[in-house]
């Protein structure tokens, strides 16, 4: 046997290394990925670009029908980070199907994908999880470059979007809570109406709507709300469902401030919606 035959090579490297990852653990895949799969400048000071960042999986934060939400931890040698990964399931392992109204206007870019899609076929229930999660991801950097209160989007790969772990400020490292879960007291009620409307504003501007907005949709880090689950924005003017969609998100978020003693009015705010999309 030769010396070159008995040297260790680079892949003899990786591999030893790998074997020193936990079951839980990954390499980041951050400069594997495209361009186009990594969050918009400027990039948050916690986003790690290391290429020899680990991902370490902390557990899960929350299950959804269609997708759960996983706590990661991205760490370098000098410094770490805490992401939430939300990871769309197989088709097979799926709870809940959109509606089409949901999908109503949108098109894919491959005539075969689309054909796959409106016939349902294996191959076009494959497409169509990646393509909620490709629509979130899209949603996410829009609405982030826009000044929405959404999660940074830090990247994508595949059926997984990692993003910003939206903390509460007032526990050491919990998960901010629902609004759903919050007795807010009369003066905070008021600013996070305030704010809700501020970023149904945004998005209207921008012609879409949330399209499943609800107090269990908004999650309140502390003082601050920030909107979540985009994957199925709404374009009011492509999608015959969207002024529907919009007067159902209106009324769903009334119904919440109403109910903790704000008096708010959904046929106002809607006419206010309507009239900034338009």
């Amino acid at each position: 046997m030769t010396e070159s035959e008995t040297r260790p090579t680079l892949s003899d490297s990786w591999n030893i290394l790998d074997d020193q990852l936990a079951p839980n653990q990954r390499w980041s895949t951050w400069t594997s990925i495209e361009a186009g799969m990594r969050g918009p400048s400027p990039r948050p000071d916690y986003v790690i670009e290391d290429a020899g960042a680990i991902d370490t999986e902390l557990g899960i934060l929350k299950t959804g029908k269609e997708a759960d939400v996983f706590l990661i931890e991205r760490a370098s040698t000098e410094r770490s980070a805490i992401l939430a990964a939300k990871r769309y399931r197989a088709p097979d392992q799926r709870l809940f199907h959109r509606s089409s109204d949901y999908t109503e206007g949108r098109r894919v870019r491959r005539s075969r994908d689309q054909r796959a899609l409106e016939q349902k076929t294996n191959y076009g229930k494959n497409i169509a999880a990646a393509q909620w999660a490709w629509a979130e991801w899209s949603s996410l950097c829009l609405l982030w470059e826009k000044g929405a209160p959404v999660p940074y989007p830090v990247q994508i790969d595949g059926t997984e979007i990692l993003m910003e772990f939206i903390e509460d400020p007032e526990t050491d490292g919990a998960a901010a809570p629902r609004l759903q879960q919050t007795r807010p007291d009369r003066q905070q009620l008021e600013e996070y109406w305030h704010q809700l409307v501020d970023a149904m504003l945004v998005l209207a501007n921008l012609g879409f709507v949330h399209g499943d907005l609800s107090p269990y949709n908004v999650l309140a880090a502390g003082n601050r709300l920030v909107v979540i689950d985009l994957p199925q924005l709404i374009d009011l003017a492509a999608n015959p469902h969207g002024m529907e969609m919009l007067e159902r998100d209106c009324r769903n978020m009334c119904t919440w401030f109403n109910a903790r003693g704000l008096d708010v009015n959904d046929g106002e705010l809607f006419a206010e919606l309507v009239a900034a999309a338009w």
